[in-house]
């Protein structure tokens, strides 16, 4: 059921699909998690549509397809050069479906003219029909992932009627210009949780709302301005209108 006015729905699937703690990535040899993580997710929906006007929210994801996992042998490149060998520990055939929702970020107050609900709304539904604006991956660049519309919940899911409970994981990272609450500003944030998967269905919480929680290091908020010549579109906005959805 959508909670939201602005909620999106899309499937999402591919050949192979890399899910780790992005605190392991520096090197050896990776290990994917058996369903996705929610910065994975919001990463896909980033590659969809995204604008520093809007945070995106991943409120459920459903497992469509059995987990299974597949070994591959992969020569990395070494940080003192030449290559390595490494094993990479895939998942296999994945499709999921997903359910967001995008709210302002109220810490960029000089995007406020951009708070238009129904354009963002909209361009983000085509996008979504287009595959996306950027390249999809799926964990990880050497995954291509595809997108396109669905309703969430129809269908048949391979955990329908199946409840699953995973250990402690990586569950999103925290940036100053996305944090909610006044502990975490100034600090990139480290959020895990532990996911309960129930009738095929794992309902994410928000990272902010995580128990375990830990500042990485401190972190200035990016500026968007005119004057740093990185957001050539905030001009765009100045005049317009703060337009809602119908209720």
């Amino acid at each position: 059921m959508k909670k939201h006015r602005n909620t999106v729905e899309f499937c999402v699937y591919g050949e192979t699909a890399l899910f780790s703690d992005v605190l392991t990535r520096a090197g050896g040899e990776k290990f994917s998690y058996p369903v996705p993580t929610y910065e994975a997710l919001k990463g896909i929906l980033h590659s969809i549509y995204w604008k520093p006007t809007i945070i995106w929210y991943i409120d459920a994801v459903r497992i469509m397809k059995p987990i299974r996992n597949v070994r591959k042998g992969i020569r990395p490149i070494k940080y003192d050069g030449g290559n390595d060998l490494a094993y990479y520990n895939y998942l296999e055939d994945v499709c999921y479906q997903v359910r967001a929702h995008f709210e302002w970020n109220l810490n960029r107050p000089e995007l406020e003219q951009d708070r238009n609900e129904n354009k963002h709304h909209n361009i983000a539904l085509r996008m979504i029909e287009r595959g996306g604006r950027r390249d999809i991956f799926l964990g990880t660049r050497e995954c291509q992932g595809y997108v396109e519309p669905c309703v969430f919940g129809e269908g048949k899911g391979y955990y329908d009627g199946i409840d699953m409970a995973f250990g402690l994981m990586y569950e999103a990272m925290i940036y100053p210009d996305e944090a909610e609450k006044d502990e975490d500003r100034g600090y990139m944030t480290v959020s895990l949780w532990q996911p309960e998967m129930k009738d095929g269905v794992i309902e994410f919480i928000r990272p902010s709302e995580s128990q375990y929680k830990r500042h990485i290091k401190k972190m200035d908020m990016k500026i968007f301005s005119k004057d740093n010549n990185n957001f050539i579109g905030l001009e765009e906005f100045a005049g317009g209108e703060l337009n809602e959805l119908d209720e």
